[in-house]
């Protein structure tokens, strides 16, 4: 690759933790690029964002995975800066807090006589006969857990996330995104906690994870500073506005006003806009094909609090419907780094919505009101304690698994056979709501495409090792790093 004349001209779209992990992969073979970020910041959705010092996570992002080749990449980048942190997290149900994951004992003492007379009653009756079909999420838990425990820990946080009813969401959801999650699970780990270093550990159950000392997007403002200085360039305010192709490839991207040309090029943008920026238009279908992708929204209200130590939790999930907000995040307990006054506490309360929705909509005066509000009314900060705040709101945030991302995949997929030097990465460059560690991977992947390799980035082949410097992703890696990828739901009737 010492040979410039014949070395890739590649381009990345984005510069987020797929597209950054693209350029720094190609970067080790002595291969440059060329990433183009929207925004003034890189990370995208695992950025860090500072406020007057304050600095906060964009919904709380562990760094966890069964993978040794990505843990190895986080290290190696961050050295020293990577710390491990005690997980622990709570819910919130009825004026009361229980520790999560759940610990059935002292859960059903804190419920109370009554209240645990019931749960244990509805356990007892899912388990003597089950309700049938068992086609929604509502009636696939309540069959494993009973009805009580279903409406206690898991109805109201889900139907705050995607905005639908849990019993208008497909079984198939549950099946997969909580298959390894028992009530006998959770009494065994009560008594026998497992460790992380269990490959079969369930990821709900970690009880460690490791985070950048000052939040995740130092982990990518050290790969963009590291990827410059070995000639990439990152060019951040670079809004993508025009992909020329023609059948064959792509030929450049238009971005700021600015002309890119490439031999290769990686895109990490949701597909839908990435469709919709194609000059010329593509066919018909493909084009239509941009309405199949849709996007489930979300924001944070940072709010300053004059107290410390407020409480010990990492984040606390909110299952109560008499407020809005979903989850509170607690910036402090992720490290103490991302606070500049040891005296305050910076919280964070994540609101789930839509692109123009009310909340979406409401003035960020009113947002922090609103949060000032509820965080009271949790009993975690009081309201005259807080002296500022402030809103990010983050689009596309989760990719959502309707009647129609399917038809959308399955054309972009054909029309990418068209383009063989576009490949697609990442979150919402894939339409996947993935974890971290597989946006990475499927630019690891891409790169080494780029290199010669020859990986599918829509279905990992477990058949394959893959080697690089003595870093190896082996069949059981690949299988246990597919476990810990979230699932979406999808509607019933869909």
């Amino acid at each position: 690759m010492n040979n410039q004349a014949k070395s890739p001209r590649v381009v990345v779209i984005g510069a987020g933790p797929a597209g950054l992990t693209a350029a720094y992969e190609l970067s080790r073979h002595g291969v440059r690029s060329t990433v183009l970020e929207a925004d003034s910041v890189v990370g995208g959705l695992a950025r860090t964002v500072n406020y007057k010092g304050y600095l906060f996570d964009i919904g709380g992002h562990r760094f966890f995975t069964k993978v040794a080749l990505i843990e190895n990449l986080w290290t190696e980048i961050l050295g020293d800066d990577l710390i491990t942190r005690s997980r622990s997290s709570r819910i919130y149900y009825k004026k009361r807090f229980f520790a999560y994951p759940i610990e059935p004992v002292r859960a059903l003492l804190d419920l109370g006589l009554v209240e645990s007379a019931r749960c244990a009653l509805s356990y007892l009756r899912a388990k003597a006969g089950k309700r049938e079909p068992e086609d929604d999420f509502e009636t696939w838990v309540s069959n494993r857990f009973g009805k009580r425990l279903f409406e206690i820990f898991f109805k109201t946080y889900t139907e705050k996330v995607w905005g639908i009813q849990c019993r208008q969401i497909k079984s198939e959801w549950a099946a997969q995104r909580i298959k390894d999650l028992s009530v006998s699970t959770l009494v065994r780990n009560a008594f026998f906690p497992q460790s992380n270093g269990d490959k079969n550990v369930v990821k709900t159950l970690i009880q460690e994870f490791l985070y950048p000392r000052r939040g995740p997007g130092m982990m990518w403002e050290k790969t963009r500073d590291l990827v410059e200085q070995r000639g990439s360039r990152v060019l951040t305010n670079a809004p993508v506005e025009k992909i020329f192709w023609k059948p064959g490839g792509v030929e450049a991207v238009l971005a700021g006003g600015t002309r890119y040309e490439g031999s290769h090029f990686v895109s990490s943008m949701p597909i839908r806009e990435l469709i919709r920026r194609l000059e010329p238009a593509p066919a018909e279908g493909v084009l239509r094909a941009a309405d199949d992708f849709h996007y489930r929204d979300f924001l944070t209200v940072a709010l300053i609090v004059r107290r410390k130590n407020l409480f010990p939790d990492n984040w606390i999930y909110v299952h109560d419907p008499g407020v809005k907000v979903g989850r509170v995040q607690n910036y402090n307990n992720w490290s103490a780094e991302m606070v500049p006054d040891p005296e305050t506490t910076c919280l964070g309360l994540e609101y789930f919505c839509g692109e123009g929705d009310e909340l979406w909509s409401m003035p960020d005066a009113a947002l922090i009101q609103l949060a000032g509000r509820e965080i009271s009314s949790l009993g975690l900060a009081p309201k005259d304690s807080i002296t500022d705040g402030t809103v990010v709101r983050v689009k596309k945030a989760y990719p959502v698994y309707d009647d129609t991302y399917r038809h959308g995949l399955s054309m972009v997929q054909d029309f990418l056979t068209s383009v063989p030097n576009l490949q697609l990465v990442g979150r919402n460059g894939m339409h996947r709501y993935n974890n971290q560690d597989h946006s990475m991977l499927t630019a690891v992947l891409a790169a080494r495409n780029i290199l010669g390799a020859q990986h599918d980035l829509w279905d990992v082949n477990a058949d394959k090792d893959y080697h690089e410097e003595g870093a190896e992703i082996t069949e059981e890696e690949v299988r246990l790093w597919k476990t810990t990828q979230p699932i979406v739901p999808s509607r019933i009737g869909n």
